[in-house]
């Protein structure tokens, strides 16, 4: 999971890019990054840690142009304090590319044979961006006819990178004297957004970015997802060309981004973020009623601050009292995208804080947007007890993480979901939980596309094993797990 945004504009993006970046951080704050194209030139400043630490005044001045990209990273391959890891990537030739990318590819062990031995290509890191960018640029070479590049040979050279690339993969380039090229897996996985605006002397100002809040926040118009296998190109001069560039194309969006990754105020493929979760506290209401008896809880407490609208809806349609009994700091990041299980462990305490007064004495149920690792849910029931709770009932918004994620969240290994290989009552006492409830897939499938046609289907492998891409086998998973664990 990572957060991406392009810019083609009418005046300097450095700071636009920068504004759009603070917008993005939630989606990754190991490392940032962002890229300027003046004429020919390419500028670009990377750093570790957050935007407002990464940046400095003298970074913006050297950042000149009128398009530009950038980047913040959730690490979720190689090493997340490498500052050579952090985006955008740059190749030299054709033309000179630099590219951010969000999500992971599942044949890199293929793709970094073929660049080697075929297409003669050198990888200076293990990142899957660095096999994007010299797949992209080897397919861009091979095309190129004639003194100048045309957006033809540009889609052609994405049909042929869909051909060979398989996985999870939402890109945005800049091509050196020619433009931002922006487009997207042919599943559509992760997220990408098209916005528009007037600009200077009535030319129009182009972005494309992770999520629409970053579009409503620049003043621009959401004019629609970059669509699933589709090519985005926008010249120098606000002139914008697509096409459909994947054979069989199908919108099959991440679960998760609507279960946790993505901001409330944001709306992916025409579905609100927002309405998703209250609906999840709906679906999830249904499942409670069904499983304890009436008027064991006293209260619903949510767990700060993606858990809130689930359990916001759910209290009302329980008709239980709904109280905040956590308090978070927000200068203390996610926990679930920290790496390492003892800085996840650390930083809960750092982050949340509970209020006696609310807790002592109560039958509590804690509602939550998921449980991944059960490190976070561990200690928040540990807090709960110390706070006074009588009894302390856990309920998840997203069904049991059974399978690793391997599409861009780090889910990599078995062993670290608390649900795999447990009973819900194995669960409930690994987390010192009195009981467990949980989001069924059904429900959550229910709650996320109920009131639209547009997107039929999930992503929802890290619940039910089943991976859309069609080529995750035990074979690849145990590979993944190895190379995660040495």
């Amino acid at each position: 999971m990572c957060g991406i945004v392009g810019i083609v504009s009418t005046e300097p993006v450095n700071q636009q890019i920068y504004d759009s970046l603070l917008l993005l951080q939630h989606r990754g704050q190991d490392s940032t990054g962002i890229a300027t194209a003046e004429g020919d030139q390419f500028h670009m400043v990377k750093a570790r840690g957050q935007v407002r630490e990464a940046y400095r005044t003298r970074d913006m001045r050297q950042l000149m142009g009128e398009i530009g990209l950038g980047h913040v990273r959730y690490a979720t391959r190689g090493n997340a304090f490498r500052e050579e890891e952090a985006q955008p990537f740059y190749v030299n030739a054709p033309y000179g590319i630099i590219l951010v990318h969000n999500g992971n590819l599942t044949n890199t062990r293929e793709l970094t044979a073929e660049l080697y031995n075929v297409d003669r290509r050198h990888l200076n890191t293990p990142s899957h961006t660095d096999l994007l960018l010299n797949v992209l640029a080897n397919e861009l070479q091979a095309g190129i006819s004639g003194l100048s590049l045309t957006a033809d040979q540009v889609f052609d050279a994405v049909s042929r990178l869909h051909e060979r690339v398989e996985g999870s993969y939402a890109a945005i380039a800049l091509i050196a004297g020619h433009g931002l090229l922006a487009f997207r897996d042919p599943y559509g996985i992760r997220p990408l957004v098209l916005g528009r605006r007037e600009g200077a002397g009535g030319r129009d100002e182009w972005i494309v970015a992770s999520e629409s809040l970053v579009l409503e926040s620049g003043g621009y118009e959401l004019v629609r997802d970059v669509e699933p296998g589709e090519a985005i190109l926008i010249s120098p001069d606000g002139w914008m060309y697509s096409r459909q560039c994947a054979v069989n194309p199908r919108l099959v969006p991440c679960s998760f981004e609507y279960i946790y990754l993505a901001r409330p105020d944001s709306v992916l493929s025409g579905i609100s973020v927002y309405e998703a979760r209250l609906r999840l506290g709906d679906m999830l209401a249904e499942q409670i009623t069904a499983e304890l008896p009436a008027g064991d809880i006293d209260v619903v407490m949510p767990i700060p601050d993606s858990g809130r609208p689930s359990a916001m809806q759910l209290a009302a349609k329980l008709g239980i009292d709904y109280r905040e009994g956590f308090f978070k700091n927000h200068y203390v990041g996610r926990t679930f995208i920290m790496p390492g299980q003892a800085v996840r462990k650390r930083s809960v305490r750092q982050k949340l804080n509970a209020m006696s007064s609310e807790f002592r004495g109560k039958n509590v149920l804690l509602v939550d947007d998921s449980i991944v690792r059960g490190t976070t849910s561990r200690e928040i029931v540990e807090m709960a007890r110390t706070a006074g709770a009588a009894s302390v009932t856990f309920a998840s918004a997203a069904p049991p993480v059974l399978f690793p994620h391997v599409y861009g969240i780090n889910m990599p290994t078995r062993r670290e979901l608390i649900a795999h290989g447990r009973s819900y009552a194995e669960i409930a006492n690994e987390m010192s939980a009195d009981r467990l409830i949980y989001q069924t897939v059904e429900g959550m499938d229910r709650a996320i596309l109920a009131g639209q046609d547009r997107v039929t289907e999930l992503e929802s492998s890290c619940f039910t094993g089943k991976y859309i891409t069609g080529n995750i086998d035990e074979e690849y998973l145990s590979w993944v797990e190895a190379t995660q664990e040495s």
